[in-house]
């Protein structure tokens, strides 16, 4: 087990103010503000307020954030769309099913963040059959597919991570299943991507989505989604918008055509600022690289839980980090409560129903994961 990643963590910590007042643990809800996110906030300011409109700028920083999403996840910039949200991504690409046909089964995964199951759910209107693969011991097991994915089914909705416990799925062995019965792959990476190596093209998933607001060091209001090039042609979301269409600057209010590349998925006016700060946070990680990034988080990863036990926390899902994130959760009786006394304390954790999660990032030391699981431990004792 490595001392120490291969980057200069030390440079990386110095551009992140934050760490100078708190321990920042909750990567799995927030990233904090670094430097080059900061830049590129002010870099579309100072465009804003220089030249008051600049749209082929603008437009242009949209098209190098697909490409740098791309980047991550060994894809082409023609197969990205652009949204505010996961929950905005993943209503387009349910719009674009056809649930008329012999296909209509949904199989969704209870390990699901609550709005990818509410968008599935949407869809019995539109004569989806909604059906669930259950968490058992805090995970889901790739068998447990088997007796509900068949010839009837249209798409399957697998998170890559479990928000609540950091546990991952194997994306790859899914596809080969879903696959071998005709049907479709959709991923939410929300909790993985940035920190665990994703390729669409060796896992042959067909549709990934992902925030930036998290692991890729940026901020709400802006998320991308993966359509594998192959399906595009035959997908005609009917959640769409001006920018879906093959020109959007031509002003044809009664034509509807449709982008030749996932840009058909885009739907209104992108969410220009948030995309400046989104294609920084994204240049960051792959300046310095998943893989690189993933080898410091299962050292620390296993610190949080070895740490964990010896401190008489409760550890909820596995504790095998082959099988997980580098968020580790941890049973509390107010989990609320117990995040308000840590931030008290200068630890920002998590809180997440019956858990407390702690989730490091690239820039986390060993230092700041036992000074979190100290004060865990010690607000739990007191409440």
């Amino acid at each position: 087990m490595i001392d120490a990643p291969s980057y200069d963590l030390a440079a990386w910590r110095r551009r992140i103010p934050l760490l100078g007042s708190l321990i920042p643990m909750n990567n799995c809800s927030q990233a904090p503000q670094t430097d080059a996110t900061r830049a590129a906030a002010d870099r579309y300011l100072a465009s804003w307020n220089e030249s008051g409109m600049d749209w082929d700028a603008w437009v242009n920083e949209v098209q190098l954030a697909k490409a740098e999403f791309a980047r991550l996840i060994n894809a082409s910039v023609d197969e990205i769309a652009v949204f505010s949200s996961v929950s905005e991504a993943t209503s387009a690409l349910a719009s674009a099913i056809d649930f008329s046909a012999r296909r209509r089964n949904v199989v969704v995964t209870e390990a699901e963040f609550p709005t990818i199951g509410h968008v599935w759910l949407a869809q019995t209107r539109r004569g989806a059959a909604v059906s669930w693969v259950k968490v058992r011991s805090g995970r889901i097991e790739l068998e447990d597919f088997d007796a509900l994915v068949d010839d009837r089914t249209a798409i399957v909705s697998a998170c890559h991570g479990y928000y609540l416990n950091g546990a991952t799925q194997d994306i790859g062995a899914l596809a080969k299943r879903v696959h071998a019965h005709g049907a479709l792959l959709f991923v939410d990476a929300y909790q993985t991507l940035g920190t665990v190596p994703v390729d669409v093209r060796a896992t042959n998933v067909d549709f990934l989505a992902a925030g930036n607001l998290k692991f890729l060091m940026g901020i709400p209001g802006v998320a991308f989604l993966y359509v594998r090039r192959e399906l595009i042609d035959a997908l005609r979301p009917t959640v769409t918008g001006w920018f879906g269409r093959v020109n959007p600057f031509a002003f044809e209010v009664k034509r509807l055509d449709w982008s030749a590349t996932a840009s058909r998925f885009d739907a209104g006016t992108p969410p220009v600022v948030n995309v400046y700060i989104a294609r920084a946070g994204m240049q960051i990680i792959n300046e310095i690289g998943v893989a690189p990034i993933r080898a410091w988080l299962e050292v620390l990863g296993q610190r949080l839980i070895d740490g964990g036990a010896s401190r008489g926390l409760s550890l909820h899902g596995a504790n095998d980090m082959q099988r997980k994130t580098a968020t580790t959760a941890f049973l509390v009786s107010d989990s609320h409560a117990v995040e308000v006394a840590m931030r008290a304390r200068g630890v920002l954790p998590s809180a997440r129903g019956p858990v407390i999660r702690l989730s490091p990032h690239f820039y986390n030391t060993a230092d700041d994961v036992d000074t979190a699981l100290d004060v865990l431990a010690s607000v739990v004792r007191e409440t």
